[in-house]
């Protein structure tokens, strides 16, 4: 039997339906969710290795959301399906401050970043980063891909331009990559605070602000 998750509210809905269209923008495969205790934790890929001999890092977006009481679950699922059943959960839903619940979409079994789980705790502080060397870093990083990659070239060449540009550091934080920036851009992480908080936890870092979360991973070690 599917399992169910019940946001708290119409406008919880509303906001992950929102995140979950900036994410279907970079990379529509999958999502992961996890739900328990009255979280739901949502990751979608950014950027992640292909392949053995890939040296790009992975870098995962994160929100959560609060939810009513609901099935505990563990799941990588279709972005694209999730967001249908979400659609039908907003068209279903009538009243605005009472839980709305979502069927949880058949699991697949193909997305190997979601295999590769950011630490939960053990996160220590490091030196904040500014808002705005993120935002430069990131829309820089649009404009150098849209130019490298004109139409018609190959998912693999696509994927190593992307990995020369959004591995690279960013130029005031050596130990993050342009893709931290290019993340926070995306998915609407950015606002108007001008520092973003940075943790670091074994080989994990996580850039912070109050809209969500970046989590990077490099490949072979510890960032920094």
């Amino acid at each position: 039997m599917p399992s169910t998750l019940a946001l708290v509210d119409r406008p919880s809905l509303d906001d992950l339906q929102v995140f979950l269209g900036r994410a279907a923008r970079v990379d529509d495969a999958s999502v992961r969710i996890l739900a328990g205790s009255g979280v739901l934790a949502v990751y979608v890929s950014v950027l992640h290795p292909i392949g053995l001999l890939d040296a790009s890092p992975t870098v995962l977006g994160l929100r959560t959301f609060a939810l009513a009481p609901s099935d505990d679950v563990d799941a990588v699922v279709p972005l694209r399906s999730l967001l249908v059943r979400i659609e039908g959960a907003a068209t279903a839903s009538a009243a605005s401050d009472a839980p709305v619940p979502i069927t949880v979409p058949s699991e697949v079994t193909s997305a190997a970043w979601a295999a590769v789980s950011p630490p939960r705790g053990g996160w220590r502080p490091l030196e904040p980063v500014a808002t705005a060397a993120l935002d430069a870093a990131a829309r820089a990083g649009i404009d150098e891909v849209a130019a490298a990659v004109p139409g018609g070239l190959g998912e693999q060449l696509v994927h190593k331009v992307r990995t020369q540009v959004w591995g690279r550091p960013l130029d005031s934080a050596a130990h993050l990559p342009a893709a931290v920036g290019f993340a926070a851009l995306s998915l609407g992480f950015l606002g108007d605070e001008p520092l973003v908080q940075v943790y670091e936890s074994g080989s994990w870092t996580r850039v912070s602000s109050h809209r969500g979360h970046v989590l990077v991973k490099r490949r072979g070690g510890l960032l920094g």
